[in-house]
C-alpha cells in the first residue's frame, strides 16, 4: 500500500468507472460534504461512471439513484442495485435474488432476525432496520457482541459482515463485488476480465475486502489502517484525507490521469 501522491501521473488513464463505498469513503463522520459531492459530479461529467457499493439501506440509495450525478447504485451489500429510469424520475431495482425471490427472502430475514435476537439479547437494531428491503443490520459495539451477531446469524443460514456502522445479515451468497461484476456486465456490457483494468474502487472497511482483491486499481482512505488486520489484500493506494476528503484526492488523480 503506497500513498496515492506517489502514483505515476498516468496511473488512472484507462480508468472508466468508479466504484466506492459511501460511509466513511463518501462521507466523514456521517456527513457528506460540498466537495465530495462536486468530485461525484466532475467525474460524471468527464464521462466516468460512477456507482457507490454500499452496505447502506435501500431507503437512503433510492434518494441517491435518484438525484445524486451517479449512474446507480449498489444497495445493501449488494442486494438491490437502482439507477434512475432514462428521461423520468422513476427508480428501476434488480434485485439480486430476482423480483421473483423477494417475497420469500424477506420471510426468511424476519425469521432470522428473530433467532439472532433470540441468542442475542442485547443486540440493537440499526436505527436504519425499517428502510432495509435486503438485509439485516445491528448497532455495531466493537465488543464481543458483534461477533455473537454474526455466529448467530450463520447458524441461522445467512451470510454475515461487520463494517465500520453495522453488523450486517443477508441471504444468497453474493458481496459486493459479485453484484458489482453483475452489474457491469449486463448493464453496461463489461466484462469480469475487462473489469479489472476499466474501474477503480475506493473503500474503508472490512466489507470492502472483495473488492480489494479483484481489482486494479483500488484505494482505501486513510482510516482504511484501522482495518488491515482483517483484509486478506489492503488497497494498492492510500489517501492522506479521511472519507470524503481522501475520495476528493482520489478523483482529483483519476481526472489528471485523463488531461491532455
Amino acid at each position: 500500500m503506497q500513498s496515492l501522491s506517489s502514483a505515476p501521473a498516468h496511473e488512472f488513464s484507462g480508468v472508466q468507472f468508479v466504484l466506492t463505498d459511501m460511509d466513511e469513503t463518501l462521507t466523514y463522520r456521517g456527513r457528506l460534504a460540498a466537495a465530495t459531492y462536486d468530485a461525484l459530479e466532475r467525474l460524471q461529467a468527464a464521462g466516468i461512471r460512477v456507482i457507490p457499493v454500499t452496505a447502506a439501506p435501500a431507503g437512503w440509495c433510492d434518494q441517491m439513484a435518484r438525484m445524486w450525478p451517479v449512474d446507480g447504485v449498489i444497495a445493501e451489500n449488494g442486494g438491490i442495485f437502482m439507477r434512475r429510469e432514462a428521461g423520468g424520475h422513476g427508480v428501476e431495482r434488480s434485485w439480486w435474488v430476482g423480483a421473483e425471490g423477494v417475497t420469500s427472502m424477506q420471510s426468511q430475514l424476519a425469521s432470522i432476525a428473530k433467532r439472532v435476537e433470540a441468542a442475542v439479547p442485547e443486540a440493537h437494531a440499526a436505527d436504519d432496520q425499517a428502510f432495509r428491503l435486503s438485509s439485516l443490520a445491528w448497532q455495531r459495539t466493537g465488543t464481543a457482541r458483534d461477533e455473537q451477531i454474526v455466529a448467530a446469524l450463520r447458524a441461522a443460514g445467512a451470510d454475515a459482515t461487520v463494517n465500520n456502522l453495522w453488523v450486517l445479515g443477508w441471504l444468497g451468497g453474493y458481496d459486493k463485488l459479485s453484484m458489482s461484476l453483475r452489474v457491469l456486465s449486463g448493464t453496461f456490457g463489461v466484462t469480469p476480465g475487462t473489469a479489472t483494468e476499466v474501474v477503480a474502487y475506493s473503500g474503508d472497511s472490512t466489507n470492502d475486502a472483495p473488492m480489494f482483491s479483484y481489482f486494479r486499481h483500488t484505494v482505501g482512505v486513510s482510516t482504511v489502517v484501522d482495518y488491515l488486520p482483517q483484509l486478506p489484500v489492503a488497497p494498492r493506494w492510500i489517501t492522506k484525507g479521511p472519507g470524503g476528503a481522501g475520495f476528493v484526492e482520489f478523483a482529483n488523480a483519476i481526472l489528471r490521469a485523463r488531461s491532455p
